[in-house]
């Protein structure tokens, strides 16, 4: 009887998120649950802040602050991060960022316990964990690719968006919770409690240095990361495609006025708008089972992009509240599948010794970017109105997005079975 061949093994189709990196990395498996409890912990926290913050002022810009002072050193200071991180042991960076913000949690907890309620020393704690963020950022996304083979990376990617948004929505909720029973004090401790679970990750981490070309300097440089992105147009392209969602599509600064004018609600109704992209992003890393099968990531990213685009525009012609939370709620899950395959594409084509240099860009570009759409979503909406600027922008997004495909055609054809950056 013949030898046959056995046809090659099919990836199993998964609805929900591949769990395959936690199975098969203790390494990794340690990392994310660190990074999940901790990441809850830092939720709790950042509400806290902000409520001891208005109990100690009774101002509204007061509180906006804390946002500001959050968002200048991790804009300031994450390319620097990046740099830093394709220079020493990114295993060591990591556990010293822990620490420090471990440090700092503890820090809130003694001065709420000793009734010290100074609002320049909640603004320096504010700073101070936002620049410990940016040293850990780089450090960790660049550990990622090596622990996991590339194939798993969208699955580990996946994975991390599940982290991310369940702690932006649990974590405040536990936060006020906890506030509310046992003062800011239990908040702050619970956070530095959390943090040991990504202390005992990095600890049992193998060393992380960098994997540098030989004859290369001791120092990595920011500009040899810039220089680097500007003969790479895929990745190039991964930052493009999302600046022209957050900055022309970005209308979370509308919605207090989409509230009253739109639906004629109020704070509830507010929280509904903020809630409803969180759900989908949510939703999206939940069922990202069959985002492991998808080969043409820049191809993923644009119409994913562009659903993020489709879904702003057709938000702004709602004037149903549940209909328009419903297109809130798929742009956000289009959001999550473009950041999947976006730092997918990262971290399999960029070479290890340029890894953090560019997720430091990558964090300036995800803090910055909605911060700049913002602004211009307020400013058209000032001049014209808040449909204009909503529709017009997700229009916008999809018009800028389809001639940034057309100026580099190869982002679409782009193969993950062979990274080219």
């Amino acid at each position: 009887m013949p030898h046959t061949t056995a046809p090659p093994d099919r990836p199993r189709r998964r609805i929900f998120a591949d769990l395959t990196p936690l199975r098969t990395s203790v390494h990794y498996r340690r990392l994310w649950v660190g990074a999940t409890i901790s990441w809850l912990g830092q939720a709790m926290t950042a509400l806290a802040i902000s409520l001891q913050v208005y109990e100690i002022t009774g101002s509204n810009f007061a509180v906006g602050l804390v946002g500001l002072f959050a968002l200048v050193p991790l804009v300031a200071f994450g390319l620097y991060a990046g740099a830093i991180a394709d220079t020493l042991d990114r295993r060591k960076l990591g556990l010293y960022s822990a620490l420090g913000s471990t440090g700092l949690s503890i820090a809130l907890a003694a001065a709420a316990l000793l009734d010290y309620h100074r609002v320049w020393f909640l603004y320096a704690v504010v700073a101070l964990q936002a620049t410990c963020g940016a040293l850990a950022g780089p450090a960790r996304s660049a550990m990622i690719p090596r622990l996991l083979p590339a194939e798993q990376l969208p699955a580990a990617n996946a994975l991390n968006s599940v982290t991310m948004t369940s702690g932006t929505m649990i974590g405040p909720m536990l936060g006020g919770f906890i506030v509310g029973w046992w003062g800011y004090q239990a908040a702050y401790l619970i956070d530095a409690v959390t943090f040991l679970a990504a202390l005992y990750a990095m600890w049992l981490l193998p060393a992380m240095k960098p994997d540098r070309a030989e004859g290369a300097r001791g120092r990595a440089s920011v500009l040899d990361g810039l220089r680097f992105l500007g003969t790479r147009p895929n990745i190039r392209m991964t930052f493009f495609s999302d600046m022209a969602a957050m900055v022309l599509a970005h209308p979370r600064a509308l919605f207090p006025a989409i509230a009253v004018l739109w639906y004629g609600g109020d704070a509830k109704t507010v929280g509904l708008l903020v809630a409803a992209p969180a759900v989908g992003a949510l939703l999206g890393g939940l069922f990202s089972g069959w985002q492991g099968r998808v080969r043409r990531h820049g191809l993923a990213i644009l119409i994913s992009v562009a659903g993020w685009g489709l879904a702003v525009a057709v938000f702004g012609l709602t004037r149903n509240l549940w209909l328009g939370l419903f297109f809130l709620a798929l742009a956000g899950c289009a959001d999550t599948i473009s950041m999947v395959f976006r730092s997918t594409m990262m971290q399999a084509a960029t070479p290890d010794e340029m890894r953090g240099r560019l997720q430091g860009v990558f964090i300036v570009v995800v803090a910055g970017g909605p911060r700049l759409g913002d602004f211009l979503a307020g400013t058209v909406a000032d001049l014209t109105s808040p449909a204009v600027a909503v529709t017009g922008g997700g229009l916008g997004c999809v018009l800028v997005l389809g001639l940034l495909a057309l100026r580099w055609r190869g982002f679409a054809r782009y193969d993950a079975r062979s990274p080219q950056a």
